[in-house]
């Protein structure tokens, strides 16, 4: 095994191993370490540990052994300040237990889904169950409480459960067992940990009491699907200008927006005296749009605002003095250049369209064959007739 001083921290790999770009990137943070892999890489890929506090991390015995532990905690003890960067070394004879991490990498591909999944119409992915996976994810997270000395971002199993209660009577009621068993391993983690949300006690009785399984499953709910079309309306002016953007997943919150390619529909219209930009973005839910900024750029003009819940906004147009576009200098622009950015801005953001492409690639593999360490939420997804 390499030690490798990255950024002030130790981290295991090769010198020269380049990070992912971020939505191919499955993160665990535990006590004193935060383990990734790339998503689409084999399950016997490399692991990489960047240590964030090594004297947290008294897990570290069940990945590396006994002797691999007390190895490394030594061999960083002994090393120059790390500020002398850059540097590694080398532990001879320490590696990773065959099999160790196995159910840590599950649980990070498990946060991943509920980040990252590609739903979209546009491209045919089906959506994923939020609460059976925040369920399963909840389970995986029970089973490693001991990588799980204090609280991290990954650790909170009554966050992943508490919203869900509801949701999940109602899968009490389809009466799919193997829906049935999920949501009663994760009722029993929820009575462990106190859980008395709303809907809750129901449900806990609901499971009590065999008369609320109804029969065969009522078919799968798409919880991810909306009407399709947008609602007919009164025929608008012919645009100024018109054009398509992508989304930057990284800059938008998951379970809102398609994550198809060109959803971002914008045109620059005459509204009065004034000119607007007209921007849509497709949504695929479960959660609205509203509030989500949205900005447009064309050389000096530009304008920004807010989506509605519907994933519209109106956005007045000003030039670089702040002025209001009039609509002849509108018609006189050059509008090939324009650019639309949906979400927060993101430095050092390297997301691509190459990126977003690979990860629905890997999403569509593993719903044409779902691999054994699949989710019963992607497993319900692959059996949907989206």
């Amino acid at each position: 095994m390499r030690l490798v001083a990255d950024s002030g921290l130790w981290r295991t790999g090769p010198a020269d191993d380049a990070v992912a770009a971020t939505p191919l990137v499955a993160l665990l943070e535990v006590s004193g370490a935060v383990l990734s892999w790339t998503i689409d890489d084999p399950g016997d890929a490399a692991t990489r540990i960047t240590f964030t506090d090594l004297s947290r991390a008294d897990w570290l015995w069940r990945v590396l052994g006994e002797s691999g532990h007390v190895a490394l905690t030594s061999a960083v003890d002994r090393a120059a300040p790390m500020d002398e960067a850059p540097r590694s070394i080398e532990l001879a004879g320490v590696d990773i237990l065959p099999g160790s991490v196995d159910p840590l990498r599950r649980l990070a591909v498990g946060h991943w889904l509920r980040r990252w999944w590609p739903a979209s119409r546009q491209d045919g992915i089906a959506g994923l169950d939020r609460a059976l996976l925040d369920v399963e994810v909840a389970l995986l997270t029970a089973g490693a409480q001991g990588y799980f000395f204090d609280d991290t971002l990954d650790s909170d199993v009554t966050e992943l459960l508490a919203p869900h209660a509801p949701a999940l009577i109602t899968h009490v009621r389809d009466g799919d067992p193997r829906i049935l068993d999920l949501v009663r391993a994760g009722a029993g983690v929820a009575d462990e940990v106190g859980i008395e949300d709303a809907g809750w006690p129901e449900l806990y009785a609901a499971l009590d009491d065999s008369s609320v399984i109804l029969g065969p499953p009522s078919g799968r709910r798409d919880d991810y699907a909306l009407a399709a079309g947008e609602a007919a309306g009164p025929r608008r002016a012919v645009p100024i200008a018109r054009g398509i953007a992508s989304i930057n997943w990284s800059a938008v919150p998951p379970g809102i927006f398609d994550a198809g390619e060109n959803t971002v529909d914008w045109s620059v219209e005459a509204a009065g005296a004034a000119v607007v930009a007209v921007v849509r973005v497709a949504g695929i839910g479960p959660d609205p749009a509203t509030g989500v900024e949205v900005r447009l750029r064309s050389g000096a003009i530009g304008g920004s605002g807010a989506l509605d819940a519907d994933g519209r906004a109106t956005l007045p147009l000003v030039d670089g003095q702040g002025r209001p576009v009039p609509e002849s200098a509108a018609w006189d622009h050059d509008w090939t250049a324009t650019s639309v950015i949906v979400g927060a801005q993101v430095p050092n953001a390297t997301e691509t369209r190459e990126t977003r492409e690979r990860v629905r690639q890997w999403a569509r593999a593993r719903l044409d064959g779902p691999p054994g360490d699949a989710f019963l939420s992607e497993i319900l997804a692959a059996e949907s007739d989206y």
